[in-house]
């Protein structure tokens, strides 16, 4: 991942980063936001940016200002929104239709903002419903009104909602066994680690080969 080209991107929000995973015959981009907890290294991301580029894919691993300042608290959602609103030229500059993403609270920014940017597509990567423990603040709004085709990939066990937990709507959910909220999957499972990974990296090919 060292030899992916990068790019800095100036928002209201911050200096931003952008590590590109280029396609050699690109029909979509996939940009793709980290989590409050995390950047741009967690597994799914990576995992997807290593796989998709040879369906045809460019994935755009974005890195929002606070994490390019090195700060540890992610900022209020606004400011968020704000971030990567200022990214949006830069992802839609090699003219390819852009799928929204992120992961957690990556996923909320995608949401949030997908049809105000014109985005193609939304996947959700971990959505968290809604925080541990607290089912009845539900965050189940910023998903259902996405008003693009969305695809949620959801760990069986995450504790910021399972996938029994969503309520129904014009999205469709994919479900990683045994995964917690990062994926991870406990030794004990009977799909490994790298099994886990692959239960998302082939419902995200498969659903992007359906946005043609």
């Amino acid at each position: 991942m060292n030899h992916a080209p990068q790019e800095t991107v100036e928002t209201d929000a911050g200096t931003a980063r952008v590590t590109w995973h280029h396609a050699p015959k690109a029909r979509l981009v996939l940009a793709l936001g980290h989590g409050a907890g995390g950047g741009v290294e967690a597994r799914d991301l990576v995992a997807l940016a290593a796989a998709l580029p040879a369906h045809g894919v460019s994935v755009a691993l974005v890195e929002q200002p606070w994490r390019v300042a090195g700060k540890k608290l992610a900022p209020a959602p606004r400011t968020l929104d704000t971030g990567w609103r200022g990214l949006w030229p830069a992802l839609t500059a090699p003219g390819r239709p852009v799928i929204a993403g992120g992961r957690s609270a990556g996923a909320r920014v995608a949401c949030r903002t997908a049809a105000g940017l014109g985005a193609r597509a939304v996947l959700a990567l971990g959505f968290p419903l809604h925080p541990p423990g607290k089912p009845e603040k539900s965050r189940a709004g910023e998903l259902l009104g996405v008003g693009v085709p969305t695809l949620v990939v959801q760990g069986g066990t995450d504790p910021f909602g399972r996938p029994a937990e969503f309520p129904d709507g014009p999205y469709e959910l994919t479900e990683v066994p045994y995964g917690d909220h990062g994926f991870a999957v406990p030794k004990r499972a009977p799909l490994t680690q790298d099994e886990a990974l692959a239960v998302i990296t082939d419902a995200v090919v498969k659903w992007t080969g359906s946005l043609e």
